[in-house]
């Protein structure tokens, strides 16, 4: 699933191409995916101009007219600006046309992902409303995660995925943060003191920012815009890494499933008597 870096650099890419541009049509091939597509997209959007597109945690907002559009990715969702003359693929399932000719395509194969509409303000939305901090905002501080744990029982890594504490740090970022500020995955998020919570978030900025530069990671599904490679994979230290040479210290990198997720760490550079 793409994770913040990965959804602001398609943020950032369709931006150009989007923002004061009058859609002319929608055109919708398959309406079911997560949650239907409303039937009415096509005639709410229609003649509506775009003037900003949003990121909230993983949602993409298209800030329109009269609405927004709320977009989220899945597990296998992709967003293409297209000459509007493209012919349509398998699995391309939505197409916004705008008034440059070129269009906003949306490609889904596994159709986990949603598009949906609404006229109130978005940050209410039933699926936004309750999501925590965004990670590279100013409110997402050491201060913040110290004082959200004190009563939390869970292990730090559940606690950093949690959205309704901070928005967008999926399985991916959660090991290289972790690892980046020498705490287990397992670490209770409770004991963990306030001294490094503020080197996790510090940690957390720089590696999201960086990865965002990259134009986020590919791992199986996950292209740009123009359909390029994100290169953040290049500087991943320890995702993906099973048995390799630790980068810092050169013991064995250690994998195992934590809560059905895929953790990489050290044992001697995250090693549960450092904290």
């Amino acid at each position: 699933m793409p994770e913040l870096p990965e959804v602001e650099t398609v943020r950032q890419g369709i931006e150009l191409y989007l923002v004061n541009q009058k859609i002319t049509s929608v055109i919708i091939r398959q309406p079911n995916l997560r949650w239907p597509v409303p039937l009415s997209l096509s005639t709410e959007l229609t003649d509506q101009i775009v003037f900003a597109v949003q990121r909230r945690g993983k949602y993409l907002l298209l800030a329109c007219t009269k609405g927004t559009v709320i977009i989220h990715l899945g597990m296998s969702g992709t967003l293409r600006v297209l000459p509007v003359n493209k012919p349509p693929e398998k699995h391309d399932h939505i197409d916004i046309i705008l008034s440059s000719n070129y269009c906003l395509r949306y490609r889904d194969p596994r159709r986990f992902g949603t598009i949906l509409w609404t006229t109130e303000d978005p940050l209410f939305h039933l699926l936004l409303k309750n999501l925590g901090v965004e990670p590279l905002a100013s409110k997402f501080n050491g201060a913040y995660l110290f004082q959200k744990s004190r009563v939390r029982k869970t292990i730090v890594k559940n606690f950093l995925m949690n959205n309704q504490i901070v928005v967008g740090i999926g399985n991916i970022y959660a090991n290289e943060i972790l690892f980046q500020t020498g705490i287990h995955p397992r670490m209770p998020a409770r004991k963990i003191s306030l001294s490094y919570y503020e080197k996790l978030v510090k940690n957390s900025k720089i590696i999201l920012s960086n990865a965002i530069k990259a134009g986020g990671t590919t791992l199986k599904d996950f292209h740009t815009i123009d359909g390029s490679l994100g290169y953040f994979t290049q500087q991943l230290k320890v995702y993906g890494r099973k048995e390799q040479p630790c980068l810092v210290c050169s013991s064995s990198i250690m994998y195992e499933r934590i809560h059905q997720r895929a953790s990489y760490y050290c044992d001697k550079c995250q090693s549960m008597s450092n904290i």
